[in-house]
């Protein structure tokens, strides 16, 4: 009897341990293990991109370097390190809900559906769909992709958007999945495809960061509304609210313009006017 008892104990802590070591919550887990990992794609320019030493930079990083450095305050450990974790278009939620990213950093649409996975941070870019192609292809606008191959990275709200929109227009263009970005460039390059379909702030950054800049152009309209946020975990209100802290200060303090043309201008000269109007519904006041 006493034996089983013992055992009984044994198995109740392991399971009790098991029980708060999943339950813990980000910033536990953070002050825990001294690190704080994020989430990034790597070939989503200007948002997250590898640089030339192969380092993660990008729009969304710098947002999301603002917002370590606010844990760090907050945990009062300036010793905690980042670490950068890849992900793909794919596997981005899961490296969310399986604990192996805290925080998701890129180009990421905030969707209601995307919502039942995980949660989002108040908006911090707003965009739209729209189509790169080669100066020499004549394609500039959907109606242009009649009998054409255009590509779309896989698992995006691009997709559906573009599926949706070609229907509308009676078009016969074939979607051509991709796994990345750095692919669908590719194949427009190699003339496999006769357009490559994404976020336009993401197409300006490839086109910027792009050897042969000049043999590309970029659709000035757009066909869809794609606003943009960081993910965390769900129901991690504390972690959240640090994240929509750091926002909103950049938002309030006009912070936030400085970031955009140290990412955007050298394509765009002037804060867009809807993006405008974001950063100001989002500054929050403390």
């Amino acid at each position: 009897m006493k034996y089983v008892f013992t055992l009984i104990t044994v198995i109740s802590i392991l399971v009790s341990g098991s029980v708060s070591a999943e339950t813990l919550s980000t910033l536990e887990q953070i002050k825990n293990s001294e690190t704080i990992r994020i989430g990034y794609r790597e070939s989503e320019p200007p948002m997250s991109f590898l640089d030339k030493d192969n380092q993660p930079v990008g729009y969304s990083i710098d947002l999301c370097s603002l917002i370590v450095n606010r844990v760090k305050s907050e945990l009062k450990n300036p010793n905690i390190a980042t670490q950068y974790v890849p992900v793909t278009a794919s596997n981005r939620f899961d490296a969310l809900t399986n604990n192996s990213i805290d925080i998701l950093c890129g180009a990421t649409t905030k969707t209601l559906s995307r919502s039942e996975l995980v949660d989002f941070t108040q908006l911090s870019f707003v965009t739209g769909a729209s189509l790169l192609s080669l100066t020499t292809s004549g394609i500039d606008t959907i109606p242009d992709l009649q009998g054409e191959k255009v590509a779309v990275v896989k698992n995006t709200t691009t997709i559906d958007s573009l599926t949706k929109v070609l229907k509308q227009v009676g078009s016969d263009a074939i979607i051509v999945p991709v796994d990345s970005a750095e692919e669908g460039i590719k194949a427009v390059v190699n003339g496999e495809v006769g357009a490559f379909s994404s976020d336009q702030i993401v197409l300006i950054g490839l086109v910027l960061t792009h050897e042969n800049p000049e043999q590309f152009v970029i659709g000035d309209g757009v066909f869809s509304f794609e606003p943009f946020a960081l993910a965390v975990r769900r129901n991690d209100a504390e972690f959240r609210l640090i994240a929509d802290r750091v926002l909103s200060e950049l938002n309030r303090s006009g912070n936030i313009t400085p970031l955009f043309t140290k990412w955007f201008g050298g394509y765009i000269k002037e804060v867009p006017t809807l993006l405008e109007a974001m950063y100001v519904l989002n500054s929050i006041p403390e």
